[in-house]
């Protein structure tokens, strides 16, 4: 096939100012070229339609193990490691993931590097090099990311509704891959797993089975002659479609009309009910699933999760397609039962397909599709950008699946009416196609099988469709009904004029009462705005018993909210409802629109806030789960939960949550809220497409309703009740060790964190920061990582906690325990120093480029600005001008003082170091917790036993977050 344009309309939303060009390249490659003049960074995503379905039998994971593999090393660039490099070092990030039917490889950068990067990239698929040195490294590493997976409940069942699938069908494979396909059993047949790797990238990778996208700040026609230079070399062997034809489930082989009980790893009930359906790819501008999805997932009045929650027997319901190809896919229904729903089964179920026979006798609906379609067009239309890498995966995934004029949209736009086709999927959510999954720690031993490759215990039994029409008989006769229509679908979508050029945010107006902070949209022009309400209330945390209760109290608010405001979610306005370390915070983002009304209605509700003792009793097990679930969290996350424990002065444990828990009930919620709201102060945010007046007046409502009346429910704060949010200061030249178990006993998996902190928020010595991390993240990567293959999880990234600003490793690891990660931590900083001073002024120059061009990225939508503005206002360091103040401090930045601040502040033994290490030993390691306990502490080591007593006996940090007259510009 020529090199060519191909002049195909491509559908893009009416706000999209970029140019899009699709061309195919002489060896079938086909691309779609983006041009965008505002973007900062370049981002690129090759699609192959390859993936885990093409393992050969017995080499499960070979797709995935390739996936890892191409990025070591090319022909052209030999030296291992040196794209990622490449691209850390230049502003950018990369990765890839492995799916049944594709593989897909994507990074962006700053623009001015795109050239090489694109190049680098490109040898993936001209000539990888796949050493067998690195090939034996890097099954260590998909090893490492399959035991992450092993306890991850999610895995798990995804795994089990495969297992129970025809085995003859690719969909029934275990996809991920682990030490024993890789190794121990092709070694035992004499399989040489290199060979087997380069004859899988030699028979499968051909160019006509690729989608390229590429989006740069570049003409389209200078785009295309990058592509056509860097890509048209990558081999075309013509290959056809990979196809794999044929249902994973049918009732001949007995995997339908099956219930399985399972038992997960965490606490909690789930029922997931299963069909298998026609794809609904084959009808995309139908929409069947998204219009069944819709009302079945529905949360309104009348809706199955209305009537579940009702009854006190779910606390969650998603419904929509779920894994699918072009020949097979799966509708599901996935309900979060409380322990009341778990005694009910049978009816919960019955109560669905007395649902689904409404649907079947109400027919397929006009007015409900043509709502949904409005939504989906305005949705479409008026999207936000999102970054360049998110971007571009989505569409080269999308052209696989759609023809070239829908890669944008994929299937985001139901337009075309048809109740045939939505009827016909209706049709297949029979009794006679269903698989029920139901998953408790209730069935711990009353299960006879094992899933072989996670483990999970499961047993099965039939249910046939008699069986399935008695329960619908005994269900609940509840009301259930087709959703009103949607008053939240926005009208008035026009872009308001912002009276001035404001850059930052400003104080629009200040009281006892609140402040407001306004910041009008004058970069997006979607007519969307953001909304943020802290209600700063000091009786909400003083005791493990009020955070609690604070928790419980924002939860049901959002509880007793959901059947109205969920039609304000369909319709693009979303809301959260929070508890914080300081009392609670609403947020508001999407269309402005309705935005004010959804807002009253919010503070209506908190103002006649009342317990109802049936929905305490749902919230108050949902919660003792959630902190019981605390103790499967993956080790490093238990590892950065302690980290914040230690640092953060007036945290508490979830051990004195969990404890306080149980104990607390209606009358004890019912007195603690409105003491709670007797005394606070609302730090306000708004921003985008409303005017000044209308923030002050929505802020003006909020105060009347509090603080103004005959009867006020609120009162300000004496100066003395304002919170601040300080930080322990680590002292210089200490080394200090917190050691513990993992908490769950099962997970072999250890972490560590090592921390090191440098200082308080300050333009200099940030960059100076800033700049270590970015010039030592590759290497620290590449060593820790690619060659010693300390785990699968290795990461060196910045730290800040309310301003104080420091760094820290975060490795998980089977392999090894956390006091030899943390040595070998120590080992490559010493190595890494000599690198620092190696380092030529060139390479010095391009990495202080490199930060500077990601500090100048602009906010891609106006969720992203406000997050970053928000941040300043909460860690009260209101530098809202940082990024410009720190680029000014970067262009003065010697190399020298980037050595001094490494040798004062990271450099193993520095006299002003301060490192924090903490180690959570998983049961591989735990001989070396108990023979740590009984070692002599090291010089200048504190080995913290007790965190609250340590933390109590530290000085802080002070706080920048003032009262009420501080505001520093």
């Amino acid at each position: 096939m020529a090199v060519g344009r191909e002049d195909v309309e491509i559908l893009k939303p009416r706000i999209d100012k970029r140019e899009y060009r699709r061309i195919v390249l002489r060896n079938s490659l086909q691309v779609l070229l983006i041009s965008d003049l505002d973007t900062d960074k370049c981002a690129a995503s090759m699609n192959v339609g390859v993936g885990s379905f093409c393992d050969p039998d017995g080499l499960e994971g070979l797709a995935h193990f390739l996936e890892h593999m191409l990025f070591y090393a090319s022909e052209k660039y030999p030296l291992e490691d040196s794209y990622s490099k490449y691209i850390t070092e230049h502003g950018g990030s990369t990765n890839a993931f492995t799916a049944s039917e594709m593989t897909n490889y994507y990074f962006d950068v700053n623009s001015d590097c795109f050239e090489e990067a694109l190049d680098r990239f490109a040898q993936f698929f001209i000539k990888p090099l796949m050493s067998a040195d690195a090939t034996m490294r890097e099954i260590k590493a998909v090893d490492s990311e399959n035991q992450k997976n092993l306890l991850s409940d999610s895995w798990r069942m995804n795994q089990l509704q495969k297992h129970l699938s025809l085995e003859s069908h690719p969909y029934h494979k275990f996809s991920t891959g682990n030490w024993d396909t890789l190794d121990v059993r092709p070694k035992a047949k004499g399989v040489d797993i290199r060979q087997e790797l380069l004859k899988f990238y030699e028979d499968k990778y051909s160019a006509n089975l690729m989608h390229l996208v590429v989006y740069s700040k570049e003409s389209l026609d200078k785009i295309q002659c990058l592509v056509e230079d860097k890509f048209q070399e990558i081999r075309n062997s013509d290959r056809s479609r990979f196809q794999f034809p044929g249902q994973p489930c049918t009732s001949e082989h007995l995997q339908l009309q099956i219930l399985v009980r399972a038992v997960p790893i965490k606490q909690g009930h789930k029922l997931r009910i299963v069909w298998p359906i026609t794809p609904s790819i084959l009808h995309y501008k139908e929409g069947p699933c998204r219009y069944l999805g819709h009302l079945i997932g529905h949360e309104g009045e009348g809706s199955v999760f209305y009537v579940l929650k009702k009854l006190g027997w779910a606390t969650g319901l998603f419904a929509g397609e779920g894994e699918w190809t072009s020949e097979f896919s799966f509708f599901n229904v996935v309900i979060d039962l409380t322990d009341a729903g778990q005694d009910r089964m049978q009816d919960i179920v019955g109560l669905l397909f007395k649902y689904i026979q409404l649907l079947q006798q109400s027919g397929v609906c006009k007015w409900i599709f043509d709502e949904l379609s409005a939504v989906c067009e305005t949705g479409f239309h008026y999207q936000d950008k999102i970054s360049p890498i998110d971007y571009v995966v989505n569409i080269s995934s999308n052209m696989q699946i759609y023809p070239p004029k829908d890669w944008l949209v994929g299937s985001l736009l139901p337009l075309d009416f048809n109740p045939a086709i939505i009827q016909k999927i209706l049709n297949e959510l029979s009794p006679e196609n269903v698989r029920i999954f139901w998953e408790s720690k209730k069935f711990e031993g009353l299960t006879d099988k094992v899933e072989p490759w996670y483990g999970t215990a499961y047993s099965i039994e039939k249910v046939s469709s008699s069986t399935i029409q008695a329960w619908m008989s005994s269900a609940p006769n509840e009301n259930l009904h087709l959703p009103a229509p949607n008053v939240f679908i926005p009208k008035d979508l026009s872009i308001k004029n912002a009276q001035e050029e404001v850059k930052f945010p400003v104080l629009l107006r200040k009281s006892s009462y609140s402040k407001l902070w306004y910041k009008p949209d004058t970069v997006f022009s979607t007519p969307k705005a953001y909304v943020k309400i802290d209600f700063n209330c000091p009786h909400a945390g003083n005791s493990p018993e009020t955070e609690v209760l604070a928790d419980l109290f924002a939860q049901l608010l959002v509880d007793y909210l959901n059947e109205y405001a969920y039609y304000a979610r369909v319709a693009g306005l979303l809301y959260g409802i929070s508890h914080t370390d300081s009392g609670f915070e609403v947020t508001l983002v999407g269309y402005n629109h309705k935005l004010k009304i959804l807002l009253e209605t919010i503070i209506d509700k908190i103002v006649k806030f009342e317990v109802k003792p049936d929905r305490f009793s749902v919230i108050k097990e949902m919660v003792i789960k959630d902190y019981q679930n605390f103790k499967f969290q993956q080790p490093y996350q238990q590892a950065m939960y302690y980290c914040s424990l230690i640092l953060k002065d007036q945290t508490r444990s979830w051990v004195e949550r969990l404890d306080v828990l149980p104990h607390l009930n209606v009358e004890d919620l019912t007195k603690f809220a409105p003491m709670m709201l007797s005394q606070a102060f609302l730090e306000c945010y708004i921003a985008g497409n409303i005017e000044r007046e209308e923030a002050e007046t929505m802020v003006q409502h909020v105060e009347d309703v509090f603080f103004k009346g005959p009867n006020p429910i609120c009162r300000p704060l004496f100066p003395s009740q304002f919170l601040t949010n300080r930080v322990v200061k680590l002292e210089r030249g200490m080394n200090y060790c917190y050691s513990k178990e993992g908490l769950n006993p099962s997970d072999e998996n250890s972490a560590l964190v090592h921390y090191i902190q440098v200082h308080q928020d300050d333009f200099i010595l940030n960059v100076k920061l800033q700049l270590f991390a970015l010039v030592a993240k590759q290497p620290a990567f590449h060593e820790l990582r690619s060659v010693e293959q300390l785990g699968y999880i290795t990461v060196l990234m910045q730290r800040n906690d309310s301003g104080i600003c420091g760094v820290q490793f975060i490795i998980q690891s089977t392999v090894k325990g956390p006091a030899h990660i943390d040595s070998r931590v120590e080992a490559f900083l010493k190595m890494f120093e000599s690198k620092l001073y190696e380092m030529t002024n060139d390479e010095f120059k391009s990495n202080v480029n490199a930060l500077i061009d990601m500090k100048l990225e602009k906010h891609k939508n106006l969720r992203e600005e406000s997050r970053f503005y928000w941040r300043e206002i909460t860690d009260g360091t209101l530098k809202f001008d940082r990024r410009e103040a720190e680029v000014a401090a970067l262009k003065k930045l010697t190399q020298q003082e980037l050595i001094e601040f490494f040798n004062e502040n990271v450099k193993v033994g520095a006299t002003r170091k301060k490192t924090l290490s903490v180690q959570v030993h998983g049961n591989q390691h735990l001989a070396e917790y108990h023979s740590q306990k009984s070692e002599a502490v090291k010089p200048n080591t504190i080995q913290i036993d007790d965190i609250f007593s340590f933390r109590r006996s530290q000085p802080l940090y002070g706080s920048f977050r003032g009262g009420i007259g501080h505001v520093k510009l």
